[in-house]
């Protein structure tokens, strides 16, 4: 039987939503062991001076517990 566990992270990018889910997903991985899926929660955007600066993810990052 396996057991998970779900977490909200966030995550930023200067390029683009996709890579900031991808700079997420790595960021998390070094960290959680076992990680098996992410979904992302919310969008937005960071505006200065009428430009996106950085693209924002909040992601659930499913990982699995290890078994004893």
């Amino acid at each position: 039987m396996s057991v998970a566990r779900v977490t909200e992270i966030s995550a930023t990018s200067k390029k683009s939503f996709d890579d900031a889910v991808e700079n997420g997903v790595e960021r998390a991985s070094k960290t959680l062991r076992n990680v098996v899926s992410a979904w992302v929660k919310e969008q937005s955007v960071k505006v200065e001076n009428g430009k996106i600066s950085h693209y924002q993810v909040n992601m659930m990052v499913t990982f699995l517990l290890d078994d004893d």
